[in-house]
């Protein structure tokens, strides 16, 4: 037998329920529903944060969301090529990817990375199934200019393999490696494979995982992180060049998943503790989100789940 008070000397907080509250409108609203993460940065190196990151996917998996995840692995990937003594180059924010180099793109992609994302997922049941965009031809790509090599642009997503995971209740983890229309593999940006797969599989939301807090209107001015913004104010700053390089395959893949029909894009930094579930399950949110709907007629992008179709927004 235990007394209240060694348990709870304090007393009981009710702030707790209060966050529980709030969570409630928005779990109703993403419950049945599909949700593309594009997983990186340092969130993805740091055990701990990815341990952490897993669990909170796992969270949302249980309130009933369909998480799909994309990745990608670039430190990984700097790390083996200098190992091979291969050189590490960039052009535009893209990188060269020789033959030599999309042999060590796809063994640590798939072989390694994917691999650690699989087992820290599945440190909580047999949930997490690892492919690449080549598996069942899931991604097709073309190359994107000859001076980067075997560096791809996404020509059409195959959903069948996914949908069938998703149905099957299991977490599909994407490395972002694409089939080549040429037979070959190609390397793709991570953040365009989850724009096009979020646009391909009629995604509810798809969220950009990163080291960085979200996106600013000026980046040297931490003050101008931008809350909220629509399709149009992402088109004007793509056209101005008024947005970081790292930052352009973000918006450029929040605005194709937009115009496709996905409902919302978010920015977050996944550093962060429980990054995810403060930008989707709370009033006020931590990154930036971008929305292609006006907020008075705003609609689904495909059917509720069984028992969130039963639920009913009472509020207003």
């Amino acid at each position: 037998m235990r007394f209240a008070a060694e348990t709870r000397p304090e007393g009981v907080s009710s702030l707790t329920a209060d966050v529980l509250v709030e969570a409630m409108p928005w779990i109703k609203n993403v419950t049945g529903k599909t949700i593309v993460i594009k997983y990186g940065g340092a969130a993805m190196v740091d055990a701990q944060l990815r341990a952490d990151v897993m669990a909170d996917i796992v969270l949302l998996k249980i309130i009933g969301v369909n998480p799909v995840i994309v990745h990608g692995g670039g430190k990984a990937i700097n790390a083996a090529m200098e190992k091979s003594e291969l050189p590490v180059e960039f052009v535009d924010g893209q990188r060269v990817t020789t033959e030599a180099a999309m042999d060590i793109v796809r063994t640590v992609l798939t072989g390694k990375v994917n691999q650690e994302l699989v087992q820290a997922m599945n440190e909580h049941g047999n949930l997490a199934v690892g492919l690449s965009g080549a598996d069942a031809g899931t991604v097709i790509a073309e190359q994107l200019d000859p001076k980067l090599g075997r560096v791809g642009k996404v020509t059409a997503v195959n959903t069948q393999l996914i949908d069938n995971l998703v149905n099957a209740d299991f977490i599909p983890m994407i490395a972002s490696i694409a089939m080549g229309e040429d037979g070959g593999c190609f390397n793709v940006n991570a953040d365009v494979v989850a724009g096009h797969v979020a646009a391909a599989i009629g995604a509810h939301k798809v969220v950009f995982l990163s080291d960085v807090d979200g996106l600013y209107e000026d980046f040297n001015d931490k003050g101008t992180l931008i809350s909220r913004m629509t399709i149009d104010d992402a088109n004007q700053m793509i056209a101005e060049g008024a947005i970081s390089t790292g930052m352009i395959p973000k918006l450029k893949s929040c605005v194709y998943a937009l115009a496709s029909g996905v409902e919302r894009a978010h920015m977050i930094n996944g550093t962060t503790p429980h990054a995810l579930l403060l930008e989707l399950l709370t009033d006020k949110g931590i990154g930036t989100m971008v929305t292609g709907y006006d907020e008075l007629a705003e609609a689904a992008s495909q059917p509720l789940g069984n028992f969130a179709a039963k639920l009913v927004d009472r509020s207003n």
